[in-house]
């Protein structure tokens, strides 16, 4: 027998603990984020460093992957003209949300596979108001949200610390892959900081990995003294391959990517690349719960590196200026 006051407090408390234990029960669908990106092949993408960041911030915010989060990821592995192709599977699974790693062809295949779920990019090189990717930084409007590198205020930074180590430079090849980014506004940025410091530029194309030798040469040929590379795809893949042919035509150089310094490149100056995937991940997190992408602001990076290679400086028989070293984040001897 059991009295009544105890009856109705069970009651009670039985109702009061059901919708806990509805919410810990195993079957809820998991969040699908699709992954679309140009180069890193299918069996290498989970050891990325970058991808490693982005999902500990995911973890940070409560999602276990496999349970709350799968992943499904696309890569057209250096041939681009299957981008269209991998988007439309992206967009034909439904997922909740495309992660992009940077503007140009790639997002380009995910704008066009779909104008209504959401699109995250993590770190574009376009001035994304200028080129129309969004409406404006504050309010982008559309599917399309994300972290902008600000690439044409840096890159007129980058010559000027270029011109700074090397005072007598007078002509400067600009790296840079046409599918990666739109070079207008850059070039714009970059002419008037060419002015400023009495150097001409020579924009040189290279579309891949396979086409970088020949843009060396190419340099060469036209007498470049030093060369910038910019904010794309292409060098921050390929960081190895780029420090060894500007070595190998002792052509001083600065990226934007440490990873290209830590490779045997001479200098860098721009964002963490690493924290800007990390960012990336709060996107995300807001979007799969209810957010709009188009209401959601354009970040700008919050911290940005100078790192120096003297190895690789005293490889091309420079000294590197005592206010530029002072300025470094990071020196490798």
């Amino acid at each position: 027998m059991i009295d009544r006051r105890t009856f109705v407090v069970g009651v009670a408390v039985g109702v009061l603990a059901m919708p806990l234990v509805a919410m810990a029960q195993p079957g809820a669908r998991a969040h699908r984020v699709g992954l679309l990106t140009t180069t890193t092949p299918v069996a290498t993408w989970r050891s990325l460093p970058a991808f490693h960041a982005f999902l500990d911030e995911l973890h940070k915010a409560g999602y276990a992957e496999g349970r709350d989060i799968v992943f499904e990821y696309r890569s057209a592995e250096g041939d681009w003209e299957r981008l269209p192709k991998l988007a439309t599977e992206l967009a034909n699974l439904k997922v909740d949300v495309i992660v992009v790693p940077v503007c140009g062809a790639v997002l380009n295949a995910a704008r066009a596979a779909t104008r209504t779920i959401p699109i995250v990019v993590q770190s574009c090189s376009d001035d994304m108001v200028a080129t129309g990717i969004v409406a404006s930084l504050a309010r982008p409007g559309g599917n399309i949200t994300g972290l902008s590198k600000i690439t044409p205020q840096l890159a007129g930074k980058q010559l000027e610390l270029l011109k700074e180590t090397v005072p007598n430079l007078s002509h400067v090849a600009v790296l840079w892959d046409p599918g990666y980014l739109d070079l207008t506004v850059d070039l714009q940025e970059l002419r008037g900081a060419a002015q400023r410091v009495s150097v001409t530029l020579q924009p040189t194309e290279a579309h891949g990995r396979d086409q970088l030798a020949a843009a060396f040469a190419m340099m060469i040929r036209e007498h470049a003294e030093a060369v910038i590379t910019f904010s794309d795809a292409t060098t921050y893949n390929y960081p190895r391959q780029v420090a060894e042919l500007a070595i190998k035509s002792r052509l001083p150089m600065i990226s934007a990517f440490r990873e290209v310094v830590d490779a045997g490149g001479l200098m860098s100056y721009g964002p963490n690349i690493l924290d800007m995937w990390r960012r990336s991940a709060g996107y995300v997190d807001k979007i799969l719960k209810g957010a709009k992408p188009g209401d959601l602001p354009i970040e700008q990076p919050i911290k940005f590196e100078l790192l120096i290679n003297l190895k690789t400086a005293k490889a091309l028989g420079l000294t590197i200026p005592q206010s530029v070293l002072l300025r470094a984040d990071e020196v490798i001897q």
